[in-house]
């Protein structure tokens, strides 16, 4: 029987690996789990300076555990850090899960945003953020828990670190044409209530991926795998499987 295929998990922005907490509770008994803080988050230091050092980063880790090949899931930004790992690294990737993101780059109005809102969290701190978006990064009918988890990883983060990665995702590359040489399955999965991310988004990612299917998550919005964890952990329980009977 062959060996249980690692699985890398990379969170999204403002958050950090306790974010995958179900999934790391779900799949850990059964094969190797990583779930890192990104450069800046969580207990990781520093902050980057270009999109691309987040998927160096990731990289050097699996280096650092001797892990050759992984399947590779991230949500939001770190869905776009996990395409971008593909994209420098693609001999490293046995399976790609893609949630809750999409691949186009900025446009100009979304780089000014971006910029803008790293000066406002520079300024003002994380709380303020934390508060208006709560119900857009969960349901607003998300379990309290849940949203107190999600409140607790964004006004956690060092302001400075959120920023350094809002600027370097407003220059980060398009990912589109990317997606079309991908190789390996892709899962792409979406919380059907997820207005960052909609399914239309999520629907363009699996129609431009040769190999690909598409999970829609019911009654979740941006954040499915801790909103609805257990379906969450079901569909990647399939796609692992998936992969790991895959010549």
């Amino acid at each position: 029987m062959a060996a249980a295929v690692p699985l890398v998990l990379i969170h999204g922005h403002p958050f950090d690996h306790t974010m995958w907490g179900p999934q790391l509770a779900a799949f850990s008994a059964s094969r190797r789990v990583i779930a890192p803080d990104l450069r800046g988050y969580g207990t990781s230091p520093a902050a980057v300076t270009h999109f691309e050092e987040f998927a160096q980063d990731v990289a050097a880790l699996l280096d650092e555990h001797g892990v050759e090949a992984c399947v590779l899931a991230g949500l939001s930004m770190g869905g776009q850090i996990a395409m971008d790992f593909y994209r420098q690294f693609p001999g490293r990737v046995r399976g790609l899960v893609l949630a809750d993101t999409f691949p186009a780059p900025e446009t100009p109005e979304g780089v000014r945003t971006r910029h803008a809102m790293a000066d406002r969290l520079l300024r003002e701190g994380m709380r303020g953020y934390a508060d208006e978006v709560l119900e857009k990064m969960v349901a607003p009918y998300a379990p309290p828990e849940v949203k107190s988890h999600v409140h607790r990883m964004m006004t956690n983060t060092r302001p400075e670190s959120a920023a350094a990665a809002l600027r370097a995702r407003a220059a980060r590359p398009d990912y589109r044409a990317l997606l079309t040489t991908v190789t390996v399955p892709t899962l792409v999965v979406v919380g059907a209530d997820d207005t960052y991310t909609p399914v239309t988004d999520a629907e363009a990612m699996r129609a431009a991926l040769p190999d690909s299917t598409l999970r829609v998550i019911e009654g979740a919005a941006h954040l499915p795998n801790l909103e609805r964890p257990g379906e969450f952990n079901e569909v990647l329980d399939e796609f692992m499987a998936r992969v790991e009977i895959r010549p």
